[in-house]
């Protein structure tokens, strides 16, 4: 087993593609880029503490954790085994009918102590890779989706302005029949990506067991905050789908070798076959796409008396998993660590949770119209999804009852805090806190007009807050654009007293007595 511990989320999907999908350990250690050994030994836990998949409710990150792991004394002593001889192993393997499980059985037969299935079988295995040994790969119907971007792009123009943007092309192709799709979009990016992949699902009618791509950033990318390989929407879509990705290995260009053959082609018979036509949208491009995109698929092989049309009815068709009802809904994940105002921020927009997670840190699934918050795996709040910028969106559930003493920040400690850098100050996080419905929606302003003291200094933050409360600006942007512009360092303008005017057509004060 791996020397670090793995995320309960990387478990969560090992159990899930081991007891949901019926996958290999293999496929699994490939698609979550963990060693088979630690594949085995997740799986092997699970099933000792009597876990399948779904996940019963009430076990989130933690609990799920405990049962894995319910001892950490290692019970591993070391011994001194024989190795394999992996020269015979390799001469025996080329000869009909030798398999691995013969080889460690007859291994055992001549050391009853030494290693077993498993791991007789890993060092081996670990031991071949040092050869060059070419594998024919063998595609079974409906299992294996390739994906790529081609490198050759289609401009488009602008009918108003005249500029001109490169269409990528995105291809997929199904590994048994070679059944091709292709379709223009404006970029690589990660929304684009995901459409990609949904109509292409809905061209073929079905999902395939496993989606191979390349190493594109927007889809598989070790430097992701989240997890180390797969990006967290990515996966999302996997799991709203039922399928896995296996990434292509860096490197290993036969790993995708049905992609790069499907961009060959696409390249020759739709993007050089559309070299002379100019286009001025994206979906006329798609038009003509989806016009030469037939005439490919129905084109007969050379070698072949069928075409890749013939072959997915008669192949994939029938071996692929039904489309879902529901389309996915495209969503973007974040982590946040919550806020004194028991609040996160989203993209501009603040969105509250139960005031017991202050300080800790939450997981945030958000798409174009909810935003889901969770921690450690379970939901704790759901919330329409705001496009207004610095809109709270609080749930009263989530607010602290006032009597509770252990509640740590109050108007009252925050006031007291900002008096430090002076009355002024003090007065101004007063005006700011007064301004908002509820006062914890303001804390947030306060700790910002307070922390530019230490860049600024008290002096010249109390001068900047007493500007603010001349010009009746109560806000932390106010105070930071004074500091920035130095008008803090400006004597406040005097008010002028106006003289008084005899008249004959001033009735003056005694009148109005």
């Amino acid at each position: 087993m791996a020397s670090e511990r793995l995320s309960m989320r990387k478990v969560k999907e090992v159990l899930r593609l081991h007891f949901g999908l019926k996958l290999g350990k293999r496929q699994i250690a490939r698609s979550c880029s963990i060693s088979h050994s630690t594949v085995l030994d997740y799986i092997n836990r699970a099933k000792k503490a009597g876990l399948g998949w779904p996940l019963p409710s009430e076990v989130d990150d933690t609990a799920l954790e405990a049962r894995l792991f319910p001892s950490d004394i290692c019970h591993n002593k070391p011994s001194s085994r024989p190795l394999p001889d992996y020269q015979a192993m390799h001469s025996d393997l080329s000869k009909k009918g030798v398999t691995l499980q013969l080889l460690w059985y007859e291994y055992k037969q001549q050391y009853p102590d030494g290693y077993q299935h498993t791991q007789f079988s890993e060092l081996y295995r670990r031991w071949a890779k040092t050869l060059d040994v070419s594998l024919r790969q063998e595609h079974v119907a409906g299992e294996k989706m390739f994906v790529d971007f081609a490198g050759k792009n289609i401009p488009i123009i602008d009918a108003n302005t005249g500029e001109t943007s490169e269409a990528e092309i995105f291809v997929a192709v199904l590994g048994a029949s070679n059944y091709t799709y292709a379709e223009a979009a404006m970029s690589q990016d990660l929304p684009s990506w995901i459409a990609c992949h949904i109509r292409a699902f809905e061209y073929y009618g079905g999902v395939t067991e496993i989606i191979v791509p390349d190493n594109l950033k927007s889809g598989v990318t070790k430097a992701c905050r989240y997890e180390p390989d797969l990006n967290p929407t990515y996966r999302d879509l996997c799991q709203h789908y039922g399928t896995v990705v296996i990434p292509a290995r860096a490197g290993k260009p036969k790993d995708k070798a049905k992609v790069e053959a499907a961009v060959l082609l696409v390249t020759r018979w739709i993007i050089a076959a559309l070299r002379h036509h100019t286009f001025f949208s994206l979906t006329e491009l798609n038009v003509a796409i989806e016009e030469l995109l037939e005439r490919l698929n129905t084109r007969k092989f050379h070698k072949l008396d069928c075409s890749r049309k013939d072959l997915f009815e008669r192949l994939d068709k029938p071996a692929l998993k039904p489309l879902v009802a529901d389309r996915y809904e495209y969503a973007e994940w974040k982590k946040s660590t919550v806020n004194i105002d028991y609040h996160i921020e989203i993209a501009g927009q603040y969105y509250s949770v139960p005031y017991q997670l202050i300080r800790q840190q939450v997981e945030t699934r958000f798409t174009t119209s909810v935003v889901e918050i969770l921690y450690k795996g379970k939901r704790v709040a759901l919330h329409q999804r705001s496009y207004q910028k610095g809109k709270f969106t609080t749930c009263d559930e989530h607010r602290p009852k006032a009597h509770q003493k252990y509640l740590e920040w109050t108007p009252s400690r925050i006031i007291a805090w900002s008096a430090q850098a002076g009355p002024r100050t003090a007065e101004l996080v007063e005006r700011i806190i007064a301004s908002r419905s509820h006062p914890e929606q303001a804390f947030r302003s306060c700790l910002g007009v307070i922390s530019l003291g230490k860049k600024y200094g008290n002096d010249r933050l109390e001068a900047a807050c007493a500007r603010a409360l001349t010009i009746k600006s109560y806000s932390y942007k106010s105070v930071k654009s004074i500091l920035e512009s130095g008008f803090d360092r400006l004597s406040l303008p005097k008010q002028e007293v106006m003289p008084i005017v005899e008249h004959d057509n001033i009735r003056g004060g005694s009148y109005y007595n």
